[in-house]
């Protein structure tokens, strides 16, 4: 018979139900606390609810799974048992915190309620226990303020002006000098505030309480900030989040008392040095939230020696045995460190290299764990620009260098706005007192974002780092309006839509735009991704149509060129001209008249892109759009261009509707116009040559590959191959030289997968055209596809966009039937996509799942591909068996 299901799991007293390797089921606080019991570190007692339960809650239409309440019952009198107080005892009650904790870190994402437990009778014991009137009252205004809020929805800035207005009142400045009468006044207000709002009085029943607040932690699940943070995050919603009820230990309790956030080791560089904060008599949000400016943890030595010795050990022995840089949270009360949390922490990209990389000296970790460690989207960071050093700036406020890296925008004070502005493509800077979980959309909407308030563990510090996002918190320095949209600094006002800049790294706020350079990478990266190189089977080439292109990607470690589109090269303004006489030619000689024109262009291009690639592969896909994409569309252009070729309008818009395709995409371009206007691609295949034999003469070794693309049949290969050949025996001829070249064909239609393997035999290699192959697996134009996908996306009914992750059960099952049939002709047919797929990690896994030789991917990407990669090889997903050539 099965065991009864589980739903509560105890910690405390150096003993635990769980360990620190149930994250899944615990949440990633609730094992961490488990696994701080078992290596004898003082916790608070507790219990802890599990993801199950969570997902039960909600498959049960909100109510509990059975048998979950009365083992809450259970541990709670357990963890009485553990320290003496009860809970909801008048006399000597037990107060508890209400915590979340997925198995992911989402760091504000859910809710957490403190102070559980306390009501007008309760508080009287408190009193008596700690003979500390004041301390009671002030945790019982922030309870109250807190389970308004979390749990009962009451809108928190009601709660914040109240304590304003009583601070204005009484003449203080800080939450701390609150006398008591003053914080009973409070409790009242907040009280009279929850009546008004909700139309019920605040619950008194502790039991009550504590139900709603599991409740409150259980729905934050799908709160907004939370499906938003998992949405950007790639956290499953199938996951659900533990609930931690742990005994509440007081960091405010007087000036012996406090509480903390730190880093095992520095976030933002990956020092290996003790980074905190630490704020003396007080409670965790106000730390985290930003609510007061918190000191360094340095403070913490010449008040509390005892407490910080503590709390050394208990990071490096923590540190030693998770062989991870933590983010761990601590309270002290009357000199006893009590430990709350202790999790894998947030980092720049920067740091987690650093760290990786230091660790593996360290012998903690291991060169392949080093390289699963980092998140390939978050190399990102690295590969853009940064302030120039040498600019002249005009800096107007100086904060915290919360997260690294440089931001340009325009002024918005509201999330909100933020997200509008960037829906609109314009770039903004969000600029809020604190940010909150609710902010989460607009921080993520934002080039960067400066709070007036907050550490460098605050919350908008803390997701900032983890999305990337250049941020300066706790710049005091400016006053914010709300009301007129402005902020003041040094006398200088600014207003929404002005422009600022940000620096990182050094916390400085800068009036209008800065000048940027392209990053230095540093040491760290070169010897992560040297390592990264040794384990990957995928070759990782890059997309680029021009040199700069190409010697970007070169330098990020590209192996060739997977992709080089002509008909960018078409559009530059020195040429356009003859593209459009060549189109608006009436007979065939007209149209070799205006390639002539082209040949030259097309050949220099050529060689510059050889000669950048030298020794490496470039795959040249011959033009592939429709005709009419290149001719001038509005009047004011078609009058132009009639005064600049003598051919009149009434022509010119003759010629365009001749050439208008209801469905372009499924229509005249690709091979299909190699076929009907061959002496193009001639054109073009004798340029590349040329350009080969040029380089070839000078002793540089070129590696040219002819794609023809759009090809869904075996007879339009083999038609246009002919030409290929023919065009280059003519060229090497005329020069005297052999170069060594291949010519293969894209697969981006369904029907050439599906008759790959009679494609292949005309095939040198075949390279996948995800982008084309989606469009046409799907029914979708990825053009017109973005108005309604996302909403795809939100409801369920794609897993992800297609056009960003490859589509696996379909366009996926394509790719592998086009490699299984190709390679049952051609055991060695080199084979690789070419898609923006090939800088996607689940793609580039994918890809090597399939055994594909190399993906290709803008030159930014090169590292996310070359990392994500070594990351497949390491997940051992060799089914398919790699080669290692190019």
């Amino acid at each position: 018979m099965k065991g009864k299901k589980k739903y509560v799991y105890y910690f405390g007293d150096g003993k635990a139900d769980g360990r620190g390797d149930m994250k899944d089921l615990l949440g990633g606080k609730g094992a961490g606390l488990a696994e701080m019991s078992h290596l004898g570190i003082p916790v608070p007692s507790g219990f802890t609810i599990t993801t199950e339960a969570c997902l039960e809650f909600y498959k049960l239409n909100k109510t509990y799974p059975k048998g979950m309440w009365e083992e809450t019952l259970k541990a709670l009198k357990k963890v009485e048992k553990s320290i003496g107080p009860k809970f909801g005892d008048p006399d000597n009650p037990l107060l508890v915190a209400v915590r979340s904790g997925a198995r992911a870190s989402m760091p504000g994402m859910m809710d957490t309620v403190l102070n559980l437990g306390l009501n007008d009778q309760t508080i009287e014991g408190l009193i008596k226990r700690s003979n500390n009137a004041r301390f009671a009252y002030d945790a019982y205004r922030r309870f109250v303020a807190m389970f308004g809020n979390v749990v009962l929805g009451v809108n928190r800035e009601r709660f914040e002006r109240t304590l304003e207005e009583q601070k204005i009142v009484t003449g203080v400045h800080s939450d701390t000098a609150l006398s008591v009468d003053s914080l009973k006044t409070l409790v009242t207000a907040f009280k009279d505030i929850v009546l008004k709002d909700t139309g019920n009085p605040f619950p008194e029943d502790p039991l009550e309480q504590l139900r709603l607040g599991i409740d409150a932690v259980f729905n934050s699940w799908h709160g907004k900030r939370a499906q938003t943070y998992r949405r950007l995050n790639n956290i499953p919603e199938s996951w659900g989040t533990g609930v931690s009820v742990v005994a509440m230990v007081f960091g405010n309790l007087g000036e012996t008392s406090g509480t903390g956030v730190a880093f095992t080791r520095d976030p933002s560089t990956g020092k290996k040095k003790f980074f905190g904060e630490f704020l003396f008599n007080a409670q965790g949000e106000d730390v985290v939230a930003g609510i007061r400016t918190p000191l360094p943890i340095d403070a913490l030595k010449k008040r509390l020696p005892k407490a910080y010795n503590d709390l050394l050990n208990i990071y490096k022995k923590l540190e030693k045995h998770y062989t991870d840089m933590l983010d761990i949270e601590f309270t002290i009360q009357d000199g006893k460190l009590y430990m709350l949390q202790s999790r894998v922490g947030k980092r720049t990209t920067a740091a987690a290299l650093q760290i990786a990389v230091d660790m593996v000296k360290e012998r903690l970790i291991t060169q392949k764990t080093a390289i699963s460690r980092i998140d390939p989207y978050q190399l990102d960071q690295l590969l853009h620009p940064m302030i120039d050093p040498k600019a002249k700036l005009n800096v107007i406020a100086q904060g915290l260098p919360a997260s690294p890296g440089a931001a340009i925008g325009k002024v918005v004070f509201t999330a909100e706005e933020a997200e509008a502005m960037a829906e609109r493509h314009e770039k903004v800077i969000l600029v809020r007192t604190e940010t909150s979980p609710e902010d989460i959309g607009g921080m993520h909407a934002s080039e960067g974002i400066v709070t007036a308030r907050g550490g460098m563990t605050s919350h908008a510090a803390v997701v900032a780092r983890g999305m990337g996002k250049c941020c300066v918190a706790g710049c005091g320095e400016i006053t914010i309006n709300e009301a007129t949209q402005t902020f003041t600094t040094r006398g200088i006002t600014v207003k929404a839509g002005d422009f600022i800049s940000l620096n990182g790294s050094t916390g400085e706020v800068i009036l209008g735009k800065v000048a940027l350079i392209q990053p230095q990478l540093g040491t760290a990266f070169n010897t992560l991704m040297s390592w990264a190189d040794k384990t990957r089977k995928l070759k990782i080439r890059t997309n680029a149509d021009n040199k700069r292109d190409a010697a970007v990607a070169r330098r990020f470690g590209a192996e060739g060129i997977g992709l080089c589109r002509t008909e960018h090269m078409f559009f530059e303004e020195d040429r356009i001209l003859a593209v459009r006489e060549m189109i608006l030619a009436d007979s065939l000689e007209a149209r070799k008249k205006a390639l002539a024109k082209l040949l030259p262009m097309q050949k220099k291009d050529f060689i510059e892109i050889l000669r950048e690639m030298k020794d490496l592969p470039v795959t040249i896909r011959l033009l592939d759009p429709p005709l009419h994409e290149f001719l001038p569309h509005t009047n004011k252009d078609l009058e132009a261009l009639s005064k600049e070729i003598g051919v009149p309008v009434t022509i010119l818009k003759a010629k365009g509707q001749s050439l208008h395709e209801f469905n372009p995409m499924l229509g005249h371009r690709g091979c299909r116009l190699g076929i009907t206007f061959p002496e193009i691609y001639e054109m073009q295949v004798e340029a590349i040559i040329e350009a080969a034999c040029s380089l070839s003469k000078k002793k540089i070794t070129v590696m040219p590959e002819i794609m023809i693309p759009l090809v869904s049949t075996c007879a339009e290969l083999a038609q246009l191959r002919a030409l290929c050949v023919e065009t280059a025996t003519a060229v090497m001829a005329r020069h005297k030289q052999k170069i060594t070249y291949t010519i293969g064909t894209m697969i981006e239609l369904p029907r050439a997968a599906l008759v790959a393997d009679q494609i292949a035999q005309e095939a040198d290699f075949f390279s996948f055209g995800t982008n084309d192959l989606t469009q046409t697996v799907f029914g979708l134009s990825r053009d017109d596809a973005g108005k309604f996908l996302p909403e795809y996306v939100e409801k369920k009914v794609l897993p992800q966009d297609p056009f960003v992750a490859i589509d696996q059960e379909g366009v996926g099952l394509l790719m592998e039937i086009g490699v299984k049939k190709g390679r049952s002709v051609k055991p060695k047919l080199k084979i690789g996509i070419c898609g923006e797929h090939g800088g996607e990690p689940s793609s580039v896994a994918f890809c090597h799942t399939l055994g594909l030789d190399y993906v290709s991917c803008s030159p930014y990407r090169v590292p996310i591909a070359r990392l994500a990669a070594a990351q497949a090889a390491i997940a051992g997903k060799d089914e398919a068996g790699h080669r290692s050539t190019v």
